[in-house]
């Protein structure tokens, strides 16, 4: 019984601890529709955040290249594609890194904050952090 009661306590703290974290796969919205559009993989390299497009909804999209995108992004398959890069640890916050819009091929600085154990919050921005945009992932069951 005691070895029961330890296996749900343990069971428990471990889903709660991974919950409280960015890392982890996370649905993005498309911002006309409000659907979920693509699932977005944020993982950690060498003390740093990352992430990519690991899934798009839209079976006619699969296949997309990012025809707006510069530099070594251009043309490139947009399933796959790193969005998110060199985001450093700061408090509560992820900062210090770049974000990828593939809709329109642009990259902005910005920061990603944890609102709560399923919602993700992504600011991007150019220039000073008031000029930009906020968008929100929840977490991908």
């Amino acid at each position: 019984m005691k070895k029961i009661i330890l296996s749900t306590i343990l069971f428990v703290v471990t889903i709660s601890i991974n919950a409280q974290t960015i890392f982890g796969k996370w649905h993005s919205k498309n911002d006309e529709t409000g659907n979920v559009d693509s699932v977005i993989e944020v993982y950690e390299k060498n003390g740093k955040a990352f992430a990519k497009i690991i899934e798009i909804k839209n079976p006619e999209r699969k296949n997309a290249v990012c025809v707006l995108c510069e530099g070594k992004d251009k043309n490139k398959p947009i399933l796959g594609l790193n969005i998110l890069t060199g985001l450093e640890k700061d408090d509560d916050e992820w900062s210090g890194g770049k974000i990828l819009d593939p809709r329109n091929g642009k990259i902005y600085k910005c920061y990603i904050k944890l609102e709560h154990a399923n919602k993700l919050k992504i600011r991007g921005y150019i220039g000073f952090a008031l000029l930009g945009k906020t968008a929100y992932w929840e977490r991908a069951e």
